[in-house]
């Protein structure tokens, strides 16, 4: 296993309380796998990551295990972890604007990395940090690469920021809503690299995202998160063709259908929880017409129910897949979140 994550714990501590972002996470990833973690903004995805990568806020500790190929990352040094992170795992930012300093050319900010973790010299720095802008097609690469971050086009500064993450060839490459601000041509654009990457250099990915169109095409296995917890997961062709949460069920159904046009789009009635006051049992319960009398106040476990896939439901599963309680009529999701 490349990278193993074991009762993963998220907190904040604020003027309001504690915030619960991520609560009891475990999952792990293979080498040259592709892995998407999908759900609602506040479940707890990016958290996540930024957990693993050891870059919480300061008001955030994590807790639980994070190991990649054995070695326990938390509780490491600043010093260790960035080791770790340039040379072993990479991160791509949802918007390279706030990640690319707009005062220094691409060529000083990518030479940079190569300076100070592989001990090339400046000159070395930029002909690799050219070819790595050729790997990622960027045209003319050996002239662009002396530009300001302001002269790219969106598409074009995202495809710098993956050539940045990917120069001390990364085993796992996370990348966190890599095409939510770009349109739909250079997302398929952005989408094919990353998948040529994968082939090329053998990287591994994280794949954040809302976008379920990009994980059914992209993404061997996906994680469904709501609440800061694993609602479901497992292989994506599985989970797509016969979900098996509520929560994944309600998340397809909402996704619009261009082989269908009898079907209207649903909608999961409710709010998210508040992570500061989370439920004991499921968080999904107020907004589940699938509910049992136990949801509220037991949290169902994630255990296996097929080969390589898990959920963590009290409902069963066939009702659930049939799309419909069976013998009871479906309850109607409550307005208010249980306290």
């Amino acid at each position: 296993m490349l990278l193993e994550i074991d009762n993963l714990g998220v907190t904040f501590t604020t003027g309001d309380g504690e915030v619960n972002a991520v609560n009891g996470v475990s999952f792990g990833i293979d080498r040259q796998e592709t892995l998407a973690i999908v759900g609602e903004s506040g479940s707890g995805k990016s958290q996540t990551a930024f957990a693993a990568m050891g870059l919480l806020a300061k008001n955030g500790r994590a807790t639980g295990s994070v190991k990649y190929q054995g070695k326990e990352l938390l509780g490491l040094t600043p010093r260790q972890l960035n080791k770790i992170r340039a040379e072993e795992i990479a991160m791509i930012f949802q918007d390279p604007m706030t990640s690319l300093n707009p005062y220094l050319r691409v060529s000083d900010q990518m030479a940079e990395v190569l300076t100070l973790h592989k001990g090339l010299s400046k000159k070395a720095a930029v002909d690799e940090s050219v070819k790595m802008l050729d790997a990622v097609r960027i045209p003319d690469a050996r002239n662009r690469v002396n530009m300001y971050p302001h002269e790219f086009s969106g598409g074009m500064r995202q495809r710098v920021m993956i050539a940045m993450a990917l120069l001390c060839r990364p085993n796992l490459l996370i990348a966190d809503e890599p095409t939510t601000a770009l349109d739909v041509t250079v997302q398929a654009q952005i989408m094919k690299l990353l998948g040529e990457i994968r082939q090329e250099f053998g990287t591994a990915i994280i794949l954040i995202t809302h976008d379920l169109g990009i994980v059914a095409e992209f993404c061997d296995r996906t994680l469904v998160m709501y609440g800061g917890q694993i609602m479901e997961d497992g292989p994506t062709d599985g989970l797509f063709a016969a979900p098996a949460h509520p929560y994944t069920l309600g998340l397809l159904s909402a996704v619009p259908r261009l082989d269908r046009d009898d079907v209207d789009l649903a909608t999961i009635a409710g709010e998210p929880p508040d992570m500061s006051r989370l439920p004991k049992g499921c968080p999904f319960t107020p907004r589940c017409a699938f509910r049992l009398e136990q949801c509220p106040t037991v949290r169902p476990p994630l255990d296996p129910f097929e080969p390589g896939r898990r959920r963590a439901c009290h409902a069963p599963l066939e009702e659930v897949r049939s799309g419909a309680p069976q013998g009871r009529p479906p309850a109607k999701p409550l307005v208010e979140a249980q306290p």
